[in-house]
């Protein structure tokens, strides 16, 4: 393994160095017999060379197989008891007694890395490029200028280039001349890289020529303006997903309460229950399949559906059949219900919460800007939150189950008259309400931790969702969702979550005061039969 990384690392310095250059062997001898300074100058030497066999020096001094011989001020490699000649590579038989390793400090450890990325990024592996890059970013050797430039001529890679142009900008600034710094400071005024601010910053500190001051806070404030829109554009992102938080915790209370009227105070727990189904199969996954364990979230789901939609159905037979057109018994029940649910799943699973662990293509983010980063988790709830939207619109409009909920919900007499089953509806359409509410707990259970009181942190919500929408609304619920949302998070940017919580409610209160039927109100015979 160790020789293919050597030829592979050979062919990319072949690929970026100049026809023409020999190995410096003044500078491997420093390397090996000179000082620290003297060491520094010597990979400084070796990088601006760009010969292929500068990598494999440079690894050896890296992993501790430079060593010399003070006789003769040879260099050699030493490797699995045999040696090498630095300079020419040929082999050395027998292996010399005496020879002594090449001391490596932190500074000189840093050098070498550096060198080693500079020299690497010819390399035909699209990842070696990369990481080569992304650590030249983080401070690179002057000396490494001529290197970057030539990788930059031939490099087409998207996400390596404006990496090497912003290496390239930035050493122009240590190295160049006025009219060449002028230039880097215009290039990185257009990248997106998060550190460009910083470091447009620190030159304006040192920097005394008045014209190049004056380039750079002109790029410092075009960088701000660009940050501030990026900002803005992740306060809204921040906003939308909270909004299908909301969306996916009111959805499921749009029918119980929104269709059926009935104020459901138990539906928090049912969030619950699909957020516990989906610990369960987490569980599952873990102790028979491990290696499947990424698709546990496709299981998840329609078990979190089924698990609280049953629970749901039961609640409904059982209890709320006999309290239909009696709201503040229904309340009262539900509201007990609750606390047996929350009370047997603390003794089913504890009273701690408990971890449930987003599958690997839900991990990490997109970094945009500087402190903008896009979840994958919050993307993929977003998407998720308007899939289960889709869903419940095609069943409610398109689907048999769906004509006669929308039927009994406008009126219950003419549907019965005609032969529709309003008893066995209602349990169905209650199921409906109470499963999507477990595929909200599925969602919740990706961005925090699972515990018996879930619940109770979205009731409240979800009930103000959909009664600022419009009581029997699905529309009014999504856009009072996402409403809710975007102006917590605007809100919180400037006050604090715990104000701007206390500003949504006393808005909500208002709204109701002013528009009591929501933003959007029933019409038609809908209005008649209530």
């Amino acid at each position: 393994m160790h020789k293919l990384t050597s030829l592979l690392l050979f062919v990319a310095g072949m690929a970026i160095a100049p026809a023409g250059l020999a190995l410096d062997s003044a500078a491997v001898t420093k390397l090996g017999f000179g000082d620290n300074e003297e060491k520094i100058e010597a990979i400084a030497a070796l990088v601006a060379e760009a010969d292929p066999r500068a990598v494999v020096i440079l690894e050896a001094l890296a992993e501790g197989d430079l060593q010399t011989v003070d006789t003769d001020k040879r260099v050699l490699i030493v490797r699995d008891g045999k040696a090498a000649d630095a300079i020419t590579g040929a082999a050395v038989r027998p292996a010399p007694q005496g020879a002594e390793d090449v001391l490596v400090n932190n500074r000189l450890r840093a050098a070498v890395q550096g060198a080693l990325a500079a020299l690497k990024l010819g390399s035909p592996e699209r990842s070696v490029r990369l990481a080569s890059a992304r650590e030249l970013a983080g401070g690179a050797d002057e000396a490494a200028l001529p290197l970057v430039q030539k990788a930059l001529e031939k490099e087409q890679d998207p996400e390596i280039r404006p990496v090497l142009e912003q290496v390239a900008a930035i050493l122009q600034l240590k190295t160049g001349t006025r009219e060449s710094k002028i230039d880097a400071i215009r290039k990185l005024a257009d990248s997106s890289a998060p550190n460009t601010r910083s470091i447009l910053q620190s030159l304006l500190e040192s920097e005394k020529d008045e014209d190049v001051r004056l380039e750079v806070e002109k790029a410092t404030r075009e960088i701000g303006g660009r940050a501030a829109w990026y900002q803005r554009a992740g306060l809204a992102f921040a906003g939308i997903s909270l909004g299908s938080v909301l969306l996916l915790a009111a959805l499921g209370l749009a029918i119980t309460y929104g269709l059926m009227g009935v104020i459901n105070m138990a539906h928090g727990e049912l969030i619950m229950i699909g957020a516990y189904a989906t610990y369960v199969v987490q569980n599952l996954f873990r102790a028979y399949a491990p290696g499947a364990f990424d698709w546990y979230l496709a299981a998840a789901v329609p078990i979190a559906f089924c698990v609280s939609g049953m629970v749901g159905m039961i609640l409904e037979r059982t209890v709320i059949r006999w309290l239909y057109g009696r709201p503040l018994e229904t309340l009262l029940a539900t509201w007990g219900i609750s606390l047996m649910l929350i009370q047997g799943v603390r003794t089913l699973f504890g009273a701690q919460n408990v971890q449930v662990i987003n599958p690997a293509f839900m991990s990490g983010g997109i970094e945009v800007f500087t402190d903008v980063v896009l979840p994958w988790s919050r993307i993929v709830i977003i998407a998720f939150a308007f899939a289960v939207l889709a869903g419940m619109w095609l069943l409610l409009a398109k689907t048999r189950l769906g004509l006669f909920v929308r039927g009994v919900t406008q009126n219950r007499s003419m549907a019965a008259c005609v032969g529709v089953r309003t008893t066995r509806v209602d349990t169905w359409a209650f199921g409906l309400g109470s499963g999507i509410a477990g595929l909200a707990g599925c969602a919740l259970s990706q961005i925090g931790n699972v515990g018996p009181d879930l619940g109770q942190a979205y009731i409240v919500d979800s009930f103000m969702v959909v009664v600022f929408g419009g009581v029997g609304q699905l529309a009014g619920t999504v856009y009072a969702s996402l409403i809710l949302g975007l102006i917590n998070k605007l809100l919180e940017s400037y006050s604090g979550a715990v104000l701007a919580k206390i500003a949504v409610l006393v808005f909500i209160v208002i709204s109701i005061q002013l528009r009591p039927q929501g933003m959007f109100a029933l019409r038609g015979r809908a209005v008649e039969a209530a």
